[in-house]
């Protein structure tokens, strides 16, 4: 458990509540940085709390070890009937097994461009979607993000998602085998691919998402890797009716709970970032897309 410990212990937990809150739309900026001004002081924790993107890159887009672009594709029955993507190749002709990365509920931002480059450098093809471009694209910050992402039709942004994971699966440089990962609404829209796709999507691993309706369980074919944070109480009250339709439909999945987290533990650009954890997580989620999708 000591490897787990945070690297943030000043901040109070009931500051990561309200921020959580806030990250999932339920109370605005204002909201969030008055009412954590009233928990032990707590303004400093909100402001440490808010994303610092010059920390989330791991891997430059110049990297001589990947190729990066934009693309753009159909989408039929989604926001526009177009999307545009991050699409990242390794080096080398291919063809190379494919990942879709979804992101949060903010659109593409560098953190999740910098996560589809980490993919590229393993040996895979990964598609960023962004679920924004209808609404002009990732606007350069998470607020405005936000609430262009919740003002968008939802069934036809999950649409959306769909079609770039159908895209990258008849991508000429792909193998034809896909992957999907994505965190927090990513997480949650995982689940949904892993559902629709059936058989045609390889492996899965949602990070902290909200599950799927119990009914929709015995859809899923794709092996999943299920990732979640100790303390994310409203996503982790999914999980014991999640697991009994896994099990009773004995569909295949490996379940992870990383001890001492919060939930978005694995973006880097927080204080809510656990290093231990989110190590120990992508390495896990690499082996899982290396085992399911060679």
């Amino acid at each position: 458990m000591d490897g787990y410990v945070r690297q943030h212990d000043w901040i109070d937990q009931r500051v990561y509540d309200l921020y959580d809150e806030y990250c999932h739309g339920r109370i605005d900026r204002r909201a969030f940085l008055k009412q954590a001004a009233i928990v032990a002081g707590g303004l400093a924790m909100a402001q440490a709390l808010m994303p610092r993107y010059a920390n989330a890159q791991t891997i430059s887009f110049t990297d001589e070890r990947i190729k990066a672009q934009y693309v753009t594709y159909p989408s039929p029955g989604g926001n526009s009937g177009t999307m545009r993507g991050y699409l990242v190749q390794p080096k080398g002709n291919g063809p190379f097994p494919s990942v879709v990365v979804v992101h949060e509920n903010r659109g593409l931002n560098p953190y999740i461009e910098d996560v589809a480059r980490r993919c590229a450098i393993e040996g895979f093809l990964a598609l960023a979607p962004d679920g924004l471009f209808p609404a002009g694209g990732y606007p350069g910050n998470d607020d405005d993000g936000r609430t262009l992402q919740a003002g968008l039709d939802q069934n036809k942004l999950r649409t959306d998602m769909l079609n770039g994971a159908k895209w990258l699966k008849a991508h000429a440089l792909s193998s034809g085998k896909v992957g999907a990962t994505g965190f927090c609404w990513g997480g949650g829209t995982t689940n949904y691919l892993a559902v629709m796709m059936g058989a045609d999507l390889k492996a899965a691993v949602p990070f902290y998402g909200a599950a799927p309706a119990a009914t929709a369980v015995p859809d899923i074919k794709a092996p999943l890797l299920i990732q979640y944070a100790e303390n994310d109480e409203r996503i982790n009250a999914m999980w014991p009716e999640f697991e009994k339709a896994l099990k009773e439909t004995n569909r295949p999945y490996e379940k992870h709970t990383y001890p001492g987290t919060q939930h978005g533990f694995h973006n880097n650009s927080t204080p809510r970032y656990q290093e231990a954890a989110a190590k120990l997580s992508w390495e896990r989620t690499i082996a899982h897309f290396k085992k399911n999708l060679a």
